[in-house]
């Protein structure tokens, strides 16, 4: 990358944290930006499924390719996005084909994967009619575009979450005003909670998320020596910043998650997927949190298995009791993780040996706020809503949560979702 290129895109990033695509539908601000350090004749982005690619933003306006087209994941195109490194590609690549862009008849491609914590969510593709147009160089302007990209995009996701969210408390006003003497008075008290809840979400994404998203993104490019390399004290301090703002970010969708819950706007969208792909991501995202504490994840299954539920629920019903597991057992500690299926349902188990949980608590551990008495425990930050969230998110699968614990003998969770 040369000095004035790269002193573009030092320029550059500042400007990606701003983007605000809500009123940009065509995604045209990020092309804009990107193509103050990187040339391109057409631009896509798109967004992961379990099972399709689904065209997000693009460049120019086509007849034949518009937002929200989905194209199917082949087997060898699924490895290659999960698996394989940014690239550049030629066109006749895979990629290309199962996204029907070789009548574009560009020449030269270049992709970049849009991914958080190892997790890829999405691609971000670029185009130019000249033959070997892209060098390594452009590759990694655009990966490290990318970092800084993916968390504007995820924090999109969570805007039109809020959208939805407002939607069900003014649609609950109607529902509620029946139930009341006083149409007038409960209006009011309604109104005036929704207010509160305009502000309180408000303040939320743009006091606390914004600064963390910088945050983040700053980190995973000094994480990835893209500026030089860093020394061993240097690489721990950046991955402890890291882990921080991961953790305080993941308290802040706690409560996101809990208005959702409580608004009735929490949806169940089903697929088909590979238990162990959402076992294989929750364990990569929460790998540096277990690794800081020296604790080992083992994963156990006797074979692998499809299951037919919300994918992203599941991850999330995952993440949340691994991460609890990892954050109540002491430093060299252990987490097993086991599934197993029969023909009416599946069942996931996260088995800890950490400080288990008194008898007492057994019938309010799930309950909002809800946190453990101890002295250990007080020393771990927490919202008291991860197991709530848990419970809610099971129970909108039809399933069942249980707990089996006691004091200094480790915790298991067990959950049990129907097949339907």
């Amino acid at each position: 990358m040369s000095k004035l290129t790269s002193d573009k895109f030092l320029k550059l990033i500042p400007s990606l944290f701003e983007i605000n695509l809500n009123s940009d539908k065509s995604g045209q601000t990020i092309f804009t930006k990107l193509e103050q350090v990187i040339g391109f004749d057409e631009g896509f982005i798109y967004f992961l499924n379990p099972e399709s690619l689904q065209l997000k933003y693009t460049y120019k306006t086509h007849a034949n390719y518009k937002i929200n087209d989905t194209f199917k994941l082949t087997q060898k195109l699924k490895s290659s996005i999960y698996t394989s490194d940014s690239e550049i590609l030629l066109p006749d690549a895979e990629f290309i084909k199962a996204v029907g862009l070789s009548e574009l008849k560009k020449k030269s491609y270049i992709l970049a994967k849009i991914s958080i914590k190892s997790t890829v969510f999405g691609a971000i593709l670029l185009a130019k009619k000249e033959i070997d147009y892209y060098k390594e160089s452009d590759l990694d302007l655009l990966n490290a575009s990318a970092c800084i990209l993916s968390y504007v995009l995820k924090d999109l996701e969570l805007s039109d979450v809020f959208k939805i969210q407002l939607k069900a408390l003014k649609d609950g006003i109607y529902e509620k005003h029946e139930a009341y003497k006083t149409i007038k008075e409960q209006n009011e008290k309604i109104l005036e909670a929704d207010k509160v809840k305009n502000e309180f979400l408000a303040n939320i994404s743009h006091e606390l998320r914004t600064p963390l998203n910088s945050i983040l993104g700053f980190s995973d490019i000094l994480g990835a020596n893209l500026y030089g390399n860093l020394n061993h004290k240097q690489a721990e301090y950046v991955n402890d910043i890291k882990i921080s703002a991961t953790h305080l970010l993941g308290m802040i969708n706690e409560v996101l998650d809990m208005s959702k819950i409580e608004a009735r706007a929490m949806k169940i969208v089903k697929s088909t997927f590979w238990i162990s792909r959402a076992i294989d991501e929750v364990c990569n995202i929460v790998s540096p949190l277990a690794d800081k504490k020296h604790i080992k994840i083992t994963k156990n299954m006797s074979a692998d298995f499809e299951v037919f539920a919300d994918y992203q629920k599941i991850q999330q019903i995952l993440y949340n009791l691994v991460s609890n597991a990892i954050k109540f057992t002491p430093e060299n500690g252990e987490v097993d993780i086991m599934a197993a299926s029969n023909p009416k349902s599946f069942k996931l188990v996260v088995h800890d040996n950490g400080i288990g949980i008194d008898e007492k608590y057994h019938g309010k551990i799930f309950a909002k706020f809800v946190q453990l008495d101890s002295a250990y425990t007080k020393k771990e930050s927490s919202t008291g809503l991860g197991l709530t969230i848990t419970k809610e998110l099971v129970e909108l699968h039809g399933g069942k949560i249980s707990l089996i614990s006691e004091i200094n003998n480790g915790s298991t969770f067990i959950v049990d979702i129907p097949q339907d």
